[in-house]
């Protein structure tokens, strides 16, 4: 008589067994027609590492290294939430997007490191950006004489230095709209593979 309970308990432990590994068994499976579009959403912007501003011409002599005309780097970084809204894990494979500060354009920067989201879970990536003031100073000579010209700024070099000086020295506070521009990102599970489009505005 005593026996009975102890047989019950593992006949019970059997049967809940099969139960959930029947459930896993039935984890949905991704395919187009269920797999739904994961969402990136820039949540913030911060400066990482900061030298201020200046500039100098190929004419000052290095104490090291070539002559050159140089300006003061800039290191933003940019952190995404990355929301996967399906029932099973998925893969982003890589990240690009491109970066203005106001209207300008500047940079594309991206990342082509897997990371994993599990089912109806949020990850977040961290990007890095880094500016050079000389590269800076060419994309607005090259992409940025008109606008700089209806800012009331000389389209030239001059103009251009000014605006990027504007930049740096307000850069630690934010003191205007960074934007996040013609980003996709690629996502993948199972046999599913899709691209996803995001921008963004800091602050």
């Amino acid at each position: 008589m005593k026996k009975k309970p102890l047989i019950a308990y593992k006949i019970l432990i059997v049967v809940l067994s099969l139960f959930f590994a029947g459930c896993a068994g039935m984890q949905t499976q991704p395919n187009e027609n269920n797999f739904k579009a994961p969402v990136v959403t820039l949540n913030y912007v911060e400066v990482a590492h900061y030298w201020g501003w200046w500039y100098f011409k190929k004419t000052i002599a290095p104490t090291v290294g070539a002559t050159g005309d140089y300006g003061a780097p800039l290191d933003l970084a940019f952190v995404f939430d990355i929301q996967n809204p399906n029932d099973y894990p998925i893969a982003m494979e890589s990240l690009k997007f491109s970066i203005a500060f106001e209207e300008f354009d500047l940079n594309t920067v991206s990342s082509e490191e897997t990371q994993w989201i599990p089912a109806g879970k949020t990850n977040q990536l961290r990007v890095h950006a880094m500016f050079d003031g000389q590269q800076s100073l060419l994309s607005l000579l090259v992409t940025g004489g008109f606008k700089l010209k209806d800012k009331g700024l000389e389209p030239g070099p001059a103009g251009a230095l000014k605006q990027i000086a504007q930049w740096w020295e307000g850069i630690p506070e934010f003191s205007f709209p960074v934007h996040v521009k013609e980003g996709t990102a690629i996502f993948s599970a199972g046999n599913v593979s899709r691209p996803v489009t995001f921008s963004g505005t800091y602050p």
